[in-house]
């Protein structure tokens, strides 16, 4: 396991410590994946231990990606500027019923590549073939949390609850605690009632919470509300989708106060998905009141067949100021705030422990980011620089679980050139079956 001392880097703690600015100069000692120590000047005798010098470099926790479908990177550009529904019935879905598992370890690999060269060190993923992305987890060394998309309707119904319990039991915090596990129920367009209790009842017999998209589009909420009765919240409301078990909601952007309060209730994790969400033009979920109100909410791409890309860095900024629009005010969701969405209240979304911050005991997920570029000069605040004016090619390393998965934009755990070859290679043969 490596061992690692960063010395004199300016730190972003995320910590939620209250200081005149929110960070701080220093060093960070990092060994067996966990970050030991935080300070100015450290001295550490172990001759074993890499040195890496900070200087002009920002360290922050790593970004997590709290709602991606990462296999879809096949079908960027392949279907743009269409509705929601149409863009899944005509596009999307007919062309996945021709992926196979290599597809899905290849599109899985190009996703990870694009993630970690832009600063994610963790992801919640819902697709299918999902012991393939696991293994693309496993082999890269990133972090997720996996579930495997079901859908409560047709003869494979009960073979996508018993393929999940299989894949829960094989895969739930393997790769070194790298991976944890979560069910994925798609949608209550998708998945009946009846169909949803099944799916909680398999959540209390593993242990493990629920992924599933709630309320993205006004079309699905009148839908939803004109065959059972209830909004797609107060629906799961009353199921008991919500009680006693972690939740990720993506999107939720269709949703009254009243819903929000049901949310905050339940302490359901809130997957935003801005640019998705402008792009399929969706709406824009009311993230300020969220906060507001004590909701958990954190940040997330959504597929690169819908975005068209996996940059968290584009993600906030577009947070940022997707919301300042709407509002007509300058002052919601600034900069730190939106930063904390995209570190340590992801990892709360995702349910991951001792993640997004750093300080002693907390997992190494760590990123460094070059600031000495044109774009990053003059550093007056440099959270305001990263949301607003840093770019993916800023981040020069990343460390995840205490390993440096890439090291001055070279990638160590994988061959990148390969990567880029197969998936162009793959996806040419896909839209051609």
């Amino acid at each position: 396991m490596t061992r690692l001392l960063i010395k004199d880097a300016l730190i972003i703690p995320m910590d939620n410590v209250k200081r005149e600015f929110p960070w701080i100069n220093g060093d960070i000692y990092i060994a067996d994946g966990v970050i030991r120590e935080i300070g100015a000047n450290l001295s550490v005798n172990d001759e074993g231990c890499e040195i890496m010098r900070g200087k002009d470099t920002v360290v922050l926790p790593g970004l997590v990606n709290c709602h991606t479908h990462a296999a879809m990177t096949l079908l960027r550009s392949y279907a743009d500027d269409l509705p929601l529904m149409k863009w899944l019935s005509e596009r999307i879905w007919p062309r996945e019923a021709h992926l196979t598992k290599q597809d899905i370890y290849t599109g899985t690999m190009l996703s990870i590549l694009e993630m970690i060269k832009s600063g994610t060190t963790s992801f919640a993923d819902m697709y299918f073939y999902m012991d393939e992305v696991a293994r693309a987890v496993e082999e890269s060394g990133i972090r997720a949390v996996l579930s495997r998309g079901m859908v409560g309707t047709g003869n494979r119904a009960q073979f996508a609850i018993d393929e999940s319990r299989e894949f829960v039991k094989k895969w739930h915090n393997e790769a070194g605690g790298r991976i944890t596990c979560m069910l994925g129920p798609h949608a209550p367009y998708t998945c009946s009632p009846d169909y949803l209790r099944k799916v909680t009842q398999l959540s209390d017999e593993l242990g493990v919470g629920l992924h599933i998209h709630l309320a993205e589009t006004a079309g699905e909420v009148a839908d939803i509300e004109k065959q059972y009765g209830k909004t797609p919240i107060k629906l799961m409301e009353a199921i008991g989708l919500f009680e006693n078990r972690q939740v990720l909601a993506a999107h939720c952007v269709h949703v009254s106060d009243e819903e929000i309060e049901i949310l905050k209730k339940y302490n359901v994790g809130i997957a935003h998905n801005p640019q998705s969400n402008m792009k399929l033009a969706s709406g824009a979920a009311p993230v300020p009141k969220m906060l507001k109100a004590g909701a958990l909410v954190g940040l997330g791409t959504d597929s690169a067949a819908s975005n068209n890309n996996l940059d968290m860095l584009e993600e906030m900024r577009t947070c940022a100021l997707l919301h300042k629009l709407v509002t007509m005010d300058s002052t919601v969701l600034p900069a730190y705030q939106i930063l904390e969405m995209a570190t340590r209240h992801g990892s709360k979304v995702l349910g991951l422990e001792k993640a997004g911050s750093i300080q002693p005991g907390y997992k190494a997920d760590l990123i460094l980011m070059d600031f000495h570029q044109p774009h990053l000069i003059p550093l007056h605040d440099p959270v305001a620089n990263i949301v607003y004016a840093a770019q993916s090619s800023d981040i020069k390393t990343v460390i995840i679980d205490g390993k440096i998965v890439m090291k001055d934009r070279q990638m160590l755990t994988f061959d990148e050139e390969k990567i880029l070859a197969e998936a162009q290679a793959c996806a040419r043969d896909l839209v051609s079956r």
